[in-house]
C-alpha cells in the first residue's frame, strides 16, 4: 500500500494527511536466486480502516520454480515452444525406478510409425486344426479394417497356421495346413481410422508448418 501524505499548514505546524493509494503495481528489482517459501501476509488485530484491502497472488510470474511435493489442479498447463536443452530428435520415453534392482532406473523409448497404429497379442491353444481370435468390441469404429495385419508364431512344432480370414466383427479365424492342434502367439495390428491420415514427409522447419490439423497431435516438444 503507497500513503499519499499531504502537509497542511495551521497553527499547531504540520498536520500529515494520509490518503491511501490502492493500485495495483507491478515489482520489480534486483532477480532473487534463492530458492525460498512465498511469504503468506498476516493481517492483525487492528488494521486500518482506511487502509486499502489487500491484493493476493491470483497470477504469477517467476524465472524458475523448484517443486519439493506434489502440484495439484483443475485449470489448464499451457507453455511456449520449449527452448534450449530439449532433445532435438524428441524421443517419446519413459523413466521409471528399476522394478527389481535397488538403486537403479529403467527407460524405454516408444516404438514409432507412420500412422496411429494399435495392436492386441496374445496366445491361441485349440484342440483341433481350427482356432479363432476374437477381435476387442472398440474397434469397430476406432481401426479401418481394410489395415488390420496378423502375425502368428508357431510354439513347440511347426503347424502350418493359416489365416482365413480377417472380419471386424466375427474375428479371425485360423486353420492348420498340416490338420494339427493349433498353439501359437499372435500380433494384430491396425490404423485408427478416428482422423485424418498422417502426413509423414513435409517441408518446413518447426511442427508448426505441419499441413494437416494440428489439433489430432500431441508433439514431443512442441506447443503451437
Amino acid at each position: 500500500m503507497a500513503i499519499n501524505v499531504d502537509s497542511v499548514g495551521n497553527s499547531g505546524g504540520f498536520t500529515p494527511n494520509f490518503k491511501p493509494d490502492c493500485d495495483d503495481r507491478s515489482e520489480g528489482g534486483t532477480p532473487s536466486t534463492r530458492y525460498d517459501y512465498i511469504q503468506k501476509a498476516i493481517l492483525e488485530n487492528g488494521y486500518p480502516d482506511e487502509a486499502c484491502t489487500p491484493y493476493y497472488h491470483s497470477n504469477a510470474k517467476i524465472d524458475n520454480l523448484q517443486v519439493t511435493g506434489n502440484i495439484d489442479g483443475s485449470g489448464t498447463c499451457t507453455f511456449p515452444t520449449f527452448q534450449g536443452n530439449i532433445n532435438v530428435q524428441s524421443w517419446k520415453g519413459f523413466d521409471i525406478k528399476h522394478p527389481n534392482k535397488e538403486g537403479q532406473r529403467l527407460r524405454h523409448i516408444c516404438l514409432e510409425g507412420p500412422e496411429a497404429g494399435v495392436y492386441i497379442r496374445g496366445k491361441l491353444t485349440t484342440d483341433n486344426s481350427i482356432g479363432e481370435i476374437k477381435l476387442p468390441e472398440y474397434w469397430k469404429n476406432l481401426v479401418d479394417p481394410e489395415s488390420i495385419t496378423v502375425s502368428l508364431t508357431q510354439i513347440g512344432c511347426s503347424q502350418d497356421l493359416i489365416v482365413i480370414f480377417v472380419d471386424i466383427d466375427k474375428g479371425i479365424e485360423v486353420h492348420s495346413g498340416n490338420d494339427s492342434s493349433i498353439n501359437c502367439f499372435y500380433t494384430i495390428q491396425a490404423a485408427r481410422i478416428d482422423g485424418e491420415p498422417l502426413i509423414v514427409e513435409y517441408k518446413g522447419e518447426t511442427p508448426a508448418e505441419y499441413p494437416g490439423s494440428k489439433d489430432q497431435f500431441s508433439i514431443s516438444g512442441f506447443d503451437y
